[in-house]
């Protein structure tokens, strides 16, 4: 195992610890070594996340992303970023290409398809929602977004075929 895992093993222990100071430090004295690496920032990013610092989020998002533009993780990140400033256009490119790089991640579809909401692009809504619950078909979050998508669009009778299957789930 290389350095960078052992060392990300340990701040994800401590972050589930909550103790965040201690995991910054550890972050911080490795990006001296390391400072190349974009996974580092990416812990770093994660508790100034939790923490709610979104200057010093968005500029560890920022940073990742000029050392691995490829990261479906960083491109995530920032669609959450630019969404969270009501740049809705801008961030669903981001929220995209995450989609392109982590190909059939359903919690990525599923956000896609809220992302389109957000613009009124019902064209993609339910082949995004019927993808999303092929790769999870018990997520019932998943489930619920696409009988919502369903009702939008009109399509009642692929609604009730989900209803029943929903209902089905709910007497089991």
């Amino acid at each position: 195992m290389d350095k960078i895992k052992e060392l990300i093993i340990h701040i994800e222990s401590l972050k589930n610890d909550q103790r965040f100071n201690e995991a910054i430090r550890i972050i911080e004295d490795a990006l001296i070594k390391y400072n190349g690496d974009y996974r580092l920032y990416e812990e770093l990013s994660d508790i100034y996340l939790y923490q709610w610092e979104l200057s010093k989020w968005l500029k560890s998002v920022n940073y990742a992303l000029s050392l691995n533009n490829d990261s479906a993780t960083w491109n995530y990140l920032k669609w959450f970023i630019l969404l969270s400033q009501d740049k809705v256009v801008e961030a669903i490119k981001y929220l995209e290409l995450s989609n392109k790089i982590l190909a059939n991640n359903s919690e990525v579809l599923r956000n896609l398809w809220w992302a389109y909401t957000m613009i009124w692009n019902s064209e993609r809504w339910i082949s995004i929602l019927n993808r999303a619950l092929i790769l999870s078909p018990n997520d019932d979050l998943i489930t619920e977004d696409l009988a919502m998508a369903l009702i939008w669009a009109g399509k009642i009778n692929e609604w009730n075929w989900l209803l029943k299957k929903i209902w089905k789930k709910i007497m089991a």
